[in-house]
């Protein structure tokens, strides 16, 4: 599969957009042929999701810090410094959560996916591997499309935990604010079904999405050094404009 040529710019990116959705369908259809490649799904698993715990774990921790600081300086010149556990928790769940941990992900696995199966294209593994009858949409492709959907939920839940904890440790640790009324006020206004679950949701659609450009970019790079290098771009360029126009269809959608 090569990357479409059209004239224009949005010609072009028409043009793209069309191969990717096909793309897709290549990936579907080859489902069921990647469930004898199991084991391959797992370590993609360990390497798109494990691999990316410790930089999820510490920016959820930070943006949460970010969070309480700034929420409690705003909350406090109306009085409301005991809504802090519900709006920061509403703000993860609902948006940050998700979202963030998307840009992240990109950043990370995206680029990852996109140069080793860009690497696989540039050496001639991916043409060895038809030529062995093995289907590297099956092999290759299939398992990483799994595992990003897979990782990604589970990821943007540590985002959420710790982003909680950083906002606690801020407003009851260093600012005062009293510890039950924290979190007896974000278990209030927190609804498990509208707010947690809406954003797993969007979390599974995130890790498919940004999974696919990666995976995409790399199947479709020309087999150069130039060319992987201007893929893993692409894929985190792409990757953050469809993570935020889909979160703003999604956000429409389920309010």
């Amino acid at each position: 599969m090569t990357t479409p040529r059209s004239n224009g710019v949005f010609g072009s990116g028409l043009a793209e957009i069309g191969a990717i959705g096909l793309f897709l369908l290549s990936v579907l259809s080859a489902v069921p042929r990647s469930l004898r490649y199991l084991r391959e799904t797992v370590r993609q698993v360990y390497f798109i999701g494990a691999m990316s715990l410790v930089i999820i774990a510490t920016c959820g921790l930070f943006v949460g810090m970010v969070l309480g600081l700034q929420l409690y300086y705003v909350l406090s010149k109306f009085g409301g410094t005991a809504a802090l556990g519900s709006v920061v928790s509403l703000s993860l769940y609902r948006e940050l959560g998700p979202v963030v941990t998307a840009l992240l992900f990109a950043g990370r696995a995206g680029t990852s996916i996109t140069a080793e199966i860009g690497l696989m294209r540039a050496t001639d593994q991916l043409s060895a591997m038809e030529m062995m009858a093995v289907d590297p949409l099956a092999y290759v492709v299939t398992p990483r499309f799994l595992a990003g959907i897979l990782a990604m939920p589970l990821l943007a839940c540590i985002f959420n935990l710790m982003g909680i904890l950083g906002a606690h440790v801020v407003g009851v640790s260093w600012l005062g604010l009293d510890n039950g009324t924290f979190w007896s006020n974000m278990t209030d206004s927190v609804d498990v079904w509208t707010d947690v679950i809406n954003g797993v949701w969007k979390s599974l659609v995130f890790g498919g999405v940004v999974t696919l450009l990666a995976a995409f970019q790399g199947y479709t790079t020309a087999p150069t050094s130039e060319g992987v290098a201007y893929a893993t771009t692409r894929t985190v360029v792409y990757s953050a404009i469809a993570t935020l126009a889909i979160d703003f269809l999604m956000t429409a959608f389920l309010m």
